[in-house]
């Protein structure tokens, strides 16, 4: 991707000096009710008083980590990714960074990470659970456990949408090996480049920061027609946000300011059932799958620059450690 774009003119603004300019005068902006957004088509944010809060208690410390950015690449520019779990608020709050950059004179842009499956979302699903069947059954069959009774069972509980379900192990011992099975097969593709196509966007990232002075970006919707690019103009940008679940990851090389929004496994949940319309908690494999998000954002917490507690304050790494192991 390198070779194919045209570089902007490296600039003499001294953007390093104007962020420690503006740091200050973020904590007095007002922000509108329609802000620009990521750009995952027909995404919907809605910023409340505490994802403002949340931006603002952020941005000293995200200008202070811009400015060492700045600093090594000779276009002044830096990516700054927005990780987090489910609902923890990732697209408000890199909208509301993006937006007092923009509102104070440094450029930005905000892309979505989830443009970037390999596959449309009603197809990653059901690659996500075909993965977990697959191997669970696999699991089965190599702890010499498999018979037709067992199979039949199973059946049924597939059939109702529930054979990841826990419980199910009461008077079973031998499902055990259907859950590991099929956690240990869905943990080698969830977030792995048998998902996502990491390449691609690490590509962007880098052209970005390279001084491409236009880049196409994916766009992907909820159907098979839903799927194009944009050729979006970055003279006069400085920072690109990645906002995404996986923006922390170690299949990517570009990011600057890896910055997470933590909550943890039981404030994920809660934030899940809060905002379920019908009042009817998870499925056993969603909350599968969000377990093994949690840990992999766990296991590379230690990159971020920035961490970020559900209830809005600053963690070091240690203070980190601390809330999430208890």
């Amino acid at each position: 991707m390198n070779d194919k774009y045209n570089k902007v003119q490296k600039t003499d603004v001294d953007y390093i000096n104007k962020l420690e300019e503006i740091k200050a005068s973020v904590a007095g902006m007002n922000v509108p009710d329609d802000i620009p957004h990521g750009d995952m088509p027909g995404d919907k944010i809605e910023i409340g008083d505490s994802h403002i809060a949340k931006a603002k208690t952020v941005f000293p410390h995200l200008a202070d980590e811009l400015k060492k950015a700045f600093a090594a690449n000779p276009y002044q520019r830096a990516v700054v990714a927005v990780c987090g779990g489910s609902g923890v608020g990732k697209s408000e709050i890199a909208s509301l960074l993006s937006y007092f950059l923009n509102e104070n004179g440094i450029g930005s842009y905000t892309m979505s990470g989830d443009n970037y499956p390999h596959r449309i979302p009603k197809y990653n699903d059901a690659e996500r659970l075909h993965i977990f069947r697959e191997g669970a059954i696999r699991g089965l069959v190599e702890a010499g456990q498999m018979d037709s009774d067992k199979f039949a069972l199973i059946q049924q509980w597939q059939n109702a949408d529930d054979d990841a379900n826990a419980s199910h192990l009461e008077g079973n011992d031998w499902f055990k090996y259907y859950l590991e099975g099929g956690k240990k097969a869905l943990e080698c593709y969830l977030g792995t480049p048998n998902e996502t196509d990491f390449a691609e966007v690490d590509n962007i990232l880098r052209a970005f920061k390279d001084g491409a002075d236009k880049l196409w970006l994916k766009r992907m919707g909820r159907d098979e027609t839903a799927l194009w690019y944009d050729e979006i103009d970055f003279n006069n940008k400085q920072v690109l946000f990645i906002e995404w679940t996986h923006g922390n990851t170690d299949y990517m090389t570009n990011v600057d300011v890896p910055v997470l929004l933590n909550s943890t496994p039981q404030e994920t949940l809660e934030h899940r059932r809060l905002r379920n319309r019908d009042g009817k908690t998870d499925s056993a494999f969603t909350m599968m799958v969000l377990e093994i998000e949690q840990d992999k954002l766990k296991s590379q917490a230690h990159k971020a620059k920035i961490i970020l507690s559900k209830n809005g304050e600053i963690l070091s790494f240690a203070d980190y450690e601390k809330l999430m192991n208890n």
